[in-house]
C-alpha cells in the first residue's frame, strides 16, 4: 500500500481522494500523536487543553476541509485557533509565536484549484519528520481520543493572525524599501492580503496582480508557475522588480526590470553574498539541494561561501540548516529558508529581503543577479521504467561515467529515481545548451533501454 503522506503532507483531488472523512480522521490521528510531547504534558498538568493553529489558502474546498479538520481536533480535546486564509509560513510562524502544540495548513501550494492538501507542523512550527507522519498514518482507523464535557476542545477565530505575521515580517528587514516600485503576483492565493500590505508598509510603491481569489482561480495563469503576466507588468509599469508567489506563498521567484526571470538559485546567491558581507551568514555556508545549478556552486566558491547539499525537498534543507545551525538555504524552485526568521520557506519574507538588497545597494536586480552565471540545465523524465533498479545497472553507470568524463569541470550529471512513480529524472548541466541537450538525450535513451519493464 502506498504511503499516504507525500513530500509535503497529504494531497489529492478534493472531495474524491482528499475527502472530509479523511480530513477528519487525519486530524483525530494527529491529535493523538502530536499531543504526546513535553509541552502538551505540561499543559495537561496545568489543566490546559492542547492548542492547534489551523489555516488554509483560498481554495473553495478549503472551507469544508477546514471544518472537518477543526471538528477532528476539537473532538479529540484540542482547542483550535482558526487563522483563516493566510500563507503557509504565516501558519508556521504563529505556531511558534504563541507556543501552540502543533498546527495544520490546508493547501495544495502551486497545484490547480481542484486539488488540496493537509500538512502538519509540530511544536515550534517545523514540518514533521517522516517517522512522525508514519505514526499519524498508523493511527488512522484506531481508537480516537474522545473526551467529554470540559475535555472537548473549543474552536475560536484567531483574530489578529495576519497582523502578527505582518509585524514579524517588517521586523526582519535590514533596510526599508522606500523609492522602489515593485509588482507583486499573489497567484490569487494566500498572499493576496498579506504581501501587498507588507511591501507597502515597508515603503515600496506596489502594483498588484493575481490578488482577487475567488476560490477557483488560484494559480490559474498567474503566480510562480506562470511568470508571463508578471514579466509583462514589470516592463509595462517600469518597475524595479517583480515578485511572484505560489498559492500558499511559501516560495518566491523574481523578475528584473527588463522582465528576466531570477530563479531561486540566483535569489539565494544574492542573499548569501549580502549576508556574508553583513556577517549574518553563519559559517559562511549556504544549504542547497542536488538540483541547484552548477553556476551557483561556482559563484559561491568565488565568494568564499561553502555549499552543503541535500536531497530534493525543502524539509531536507531545513533539517540540514537545523543540524548545522546555518542561516540560509533553499531550492531552485524558490523555496528559500532564512532560519533566523522562519522555520519553513517564506515567499513574502524572501521577496522583502531581495527587494531590501536592491534598495540597500542601489544596484538593479539584474546587476545583483549577475553574481552567478546560470549553466544550461536540461531535465528529461524517462517514464514507465524500473526506477528501483537505476543504481544496479552497469550500462547506466558506464554511460554516466562517459558523460562526466567528457563534461569535466564544466558540467555535471544527476540521475534520480522518482519517489512516487516508475520514472527516472535525468539532469545534465553543461557550458553550452547544445552539449547539455546531447548528453541528456543520450542518457535518457540508455535509461529507457536498460530499465525497460
Amino acid at each position: 500500500m502506498p504511503r499516504l503522506f507525500g513530500t509535503d503532507g497529504v494531497r489529492g483531488l478534493a472531495n474524491r481522494e482528499l475527502t472530509a472523512d479523511l480530513a477528519l480522521g487525519l486530524a483525530q490521528a494527529a491529535a493523538a500523536v502530536l499531543t504526546q510531547g513535553r509541552h502538551a504534558e505540561e499543559n495537561r498538568a496545568a489543566g490546559r487543553r492542547p492548542v492547534a493553529v489551523v489555516a488554509r489558502d483560498p481554495r473553495v474546498s478549503g472551507e469544508f476541509l477546514t471544518a472537518a479538520v477543526a471538528a477532528g481536533l476539537a473532538s479529540s480535546g484540542v482547542d483550535v485557533l482558526d487563522a483563516g486564509v493566510i500563507p503557509t509560513p504565516a501558519t508556521a510562524f504563529l505556531i511558534d509565536s504563541i507556543d501552540a502544540d502543533f498546527g495544520v495548513m490546508i493547501s495544495a501550494s502551486h497545484n490547480p484549484a481542484p486539488d488540496n492538501g493537509i500538512k502538519f507542523f509540530s511544536f515550534g512550527g517545523t514540518k514533521l519528520p517522516d517517522e512522525v507522519e508514519d505514526r499519524i498514518e498508523s493511527y488512522l482507523g484506531k481508537q480516537k481520543l474522545a473526551p467529554v464535557g470540559d475535555g472537548v476542545g473549543r474552536i475560536r477565530r484567531f483574530a489578529d493572525a495576519e497582523d502578527r505575521y505582518v509585524v514579524h515580517l517588517l521586523g526582519t528587514l535590514p533596510h526599508r524599501l522606500d523609492g522602489l516600485k515593485v509588482v507583486l503576483d499573489c497567484a490569487h492565493g494566500a498572499a493576496a492580503g498579506v504581501s501587498p500590505e507588507t511591501f507597502r508598509d515597508a515603503g515600496a510603491e506596489v502594483i498588484v496582480i493575481g490578488a482577487d481569489p475567488d476560490g477557483i482561480n488560484i494559480n490559474d495563469g498567474v503566480g510562480s508557475t506562470h511568470l508571463g503576466p508578471l514579466q509583462a507588468a514589470v516592463v509595462e509599469h517600469g518597475a524595479d522588480l517583480g515578485i511572484a508567489h505560489d498559492g500558499d506563498a511559501d516560495r518566491c521567484l523574481a523578475v528584473d526590470a527588463e522582465g528576466n526571470v531570477i530563479d531561486g538559485d540566483r535569489i539565494m546567491a544574492i542573499l548569501a553574498v549580502s549576508m556574508k558581507e553583513r556577517g549574518t551568514l553563519v559559517d559562511d555556508t549556504l544549504v542547497v539541494t542536488v538540483m541547484s545549478n552548477l553556476g551557483l556552486k561556482r559563484a559561491m566558491a568565488e565568494y568564499g561561501i561553502r555549499i552543503v547539499e541535500t536531497k530534493v525537498g525543502d524539509r531536507y534543507v531545513l533539517e540540514e540548516l537545523t543540524a548545522g545551525g546555518y542561516a540560509l538555504g533553499g531550492e531552485q524552485s524558490g523555496h528559500v529558508i532564512m532560519s533566523e526568521f522562519a522555520t519553513t520557506g517564506d515567499g513574502v519574507l524572501t521577496g522583502l529581503h531581495l527587494a531590501a538588497e536592491v534598495a540597500r545597494t542601489g544596484k538593479s536586480l539584474a546587476e545583483l543577479a549577475s553574481v552567478m552565471r546560470v549553466y544550461p540545465q536540461v531535465l528529461v523524465n524517462v517514464r514507465d521504467v524500473d526506477h528501483h533498479a537505476l543504481h544496479e545497472s552497469p550500462g547506466i553507470a558506464a554511460a554516466v561515467a562517459a558523460a562526466e568524463a567528457e563534461l569535466g569541470e564544466s558540467g555535471r550529471v544527476l540521475l534520480r529515481p522518482s519517489g512516487t512513480e516508475p520514472m527516472v529524472r535525468v539532469m545534465v548541466e553543461a557550458a553550452e545548451q547544445a552539449e547539455a541537450d546531447r548528453h541528456a538525450a543520450t542518457l535518457a535513451e540508455v535509461v529507457s533501454v536498460e530499465l525497460a519493464r
